[in-house]
């Protein structure tokens, strides 16, 4: 990943780079290090409110500041602009506002346009009816693009709505940095478990029409080469989903089923209005099952391969 992402007239977006012992399991100075400023950065921003944006075409330096702040301390930013009726205006400015946020299109989907932007919404077409997303179901934790391989892992995104269902749809947001923390706290061979080339298995996706997805072998745990950024891939889905097969990575897949389900003081839960999303580093994420007469629910979504970095 190229360190400086994007370079615009008024600034810089880069991506900070920690020391890599953090995640060295022997070595806990680093660690408790980060883990003090982490939880500190949390706190304070567990309950941030929307950040307004006048203008997502065209957000002004301040807003991109404290958007970068808050995706570079709890990898996360809620927004809020005025909602557009118009899905091709919408698709226009969000195209624009991840340019300006120094962010590269990854999406490859068979469900994206040619600008790499999803729409997520109830529908019958064939290429999408079997899938949750594009239901009115509810949708388990997950990070985004779990079963890419490693030349295409999924570093950050955006959900944009332009209309809510009727009635729920709730998502709830949760840090990977958090999760990790819940984790190793509990028993460091948890991570190591999760950091297996072999952790986490996703069989060959299959239709009548041959292959649509190779067969992802990985860790759930990862570290970016250049800037030492923790990547997480994890899905809590029980079907189509192969874990290692020895006791301490069931245990470590229970606990962090187990911390999901129960709930962690920094988890953000929400339901998007019409012109509000999140700009996220792949946090974990959910959504409740919802209610929508006329299939009105249609929010957009893009992903990026590089993260969301500070502005210099």
């Amino acid at each position: 990943m190229d360190m400086k992402v994007c370079r615009m007239d008024f600034l810089t977006i880069e991506q900070n780079i920690l020391d890599p012992d953090i995640w060295n399991l022997s070595k806990d100075s680093a660690y408790k290090n980060w883990r003090e400023k982490k939880l500190k950065s949390a706190q304070k921003l567990k309950n941030a409110p929307f950040i307004n944006i006048r203008n997502l075409a065209n957000p002004s330096l301040e807003e991109i500041k404290k958007l970068a702040k808050y995706c570079s301390e709890i990898n996360m930013a809620l927004y809020q602009t005025s909602p557009k009726n118009n899905p091709d205006e919408v698709r226009s400015d969000l195209k624009k506002f991840t340019e300006k946020m120094g962010l590269k299109i990854a999406e490859k989907h068979r469900s994206a346009d040619r600008d790499g932007i999803v729409a997520i919404t109830p529908t019958d077409k064939e290429t999408q009816r079997a899938y949750i997303p594009y239901s009115n179901k509810a949708l388990n934790w997950h990070t985004d693009g779990y079963y890419n391989d490693k030349k295409e892992q999924i570093r950050s995104m955006v959900l944009h709505c332009l209309s809510p269902a009727n009635k729920g749809g709730e998502s709830q947001f949760l840090d990977p940095e958090i999760a990790y923390i819940r984790m190793r706290d509990k028993n460091p061979e948890f991570i190591r478990a999760f950091m297996h080339e072999e952790a986490m298995i996703i069989p060959e996706n299959l239709d009548e029409r041959g292959i649509l997805r190779k067969k992802s072998v990985g860790p759930v745990f990862s570290f970016d080469k250049k800037s030492n950024h923790l990547i997480m891939r994890y899905t809590a889905r029980t079907r189509f989903i192969e874990w290692r097969k020895d006791k301490i990575t069931k245990q470590a897949v229970d606990f962090l089923q187990n911390l999901l389900l129960q709930g962690d003081e920094f988890m953000r839960t929400t339901i998007l209005q019409a012109g509000q999303g999140i700009l996220c580093n792949n946090s974990l994420h959910n959504r409740s099952a919802f209610e929508d007469e006329n299939n009105k629910r249609l929010l957009f979504r893009i992903r990026f391969y590089n993260r969301i970095g500070k502005v210099n």
